[in-house]
């Protein structure tokens, strides 16, 4: 297994909920989705920093994006769907789709939790889907090519 779980996906070696494949990207549910209708996609390229794509492949990035975007519109209703390249988590570039339904969702207000009297953020308190959930959850998406 490689240091980059999303090498291991790309390679086929990691478990996937996929959404899309094309030669240059691949879209998926990830394991801890904020809402339905959360999708990650990524260059197949492993490169960490998303300012370091060739324009081609940023491009591809952001029309499979597009794409699944309207999907999530049509299919969940969100008053928008936000796109997210933070850069951290997984050092591969990625662009997290994120269905808004308050303003805050962008946020990942999800994460966000009161101990000792300060904000701190963890996936702790996020839902932990099955396998078979979260495949559930990419057939929805699934981009009819």
């Amino acid at each position: 297994m490689t240091s980059c779980p999303f090498c291991d996906i790309v390679n086929g070696t990691g478990p996937v909920s996929l959404v899309h494949e094309d030669e240059l990207t691949i879209a998926f549910i990830p394991l801890q989705p904020i809402y339905p209708g959360a999708c990650i996609v990524i260059p197949k390229a492993h490169i960490d920093h998303f300012t370091d794509l060739p324009d081609e492949l940023a491009a591809q990035v952001m029309v499979v994006s597009q794409r699944i975007g309207r999907k999530i519109m049509k299919i969940y209703q969100p008053l928008k769907v936000g796109m997210v390249v933070h850069g951290f988590g997984v050092r591969h570039a990625h662009l997290n789709l994120i269905p808004q339904y308050h303003p805050l969702d962008i946020t990942y207000k999800h994460l966000a939790y009161i101990e000792d009297g300060n904000v701190k953020f963890s996936e702790k308190y996020l839902p932990h889907p099955t396998r078979d959930e979260l495949d559930a959850l990419a057939e929805i998406l699934r981009l009819d090519d």
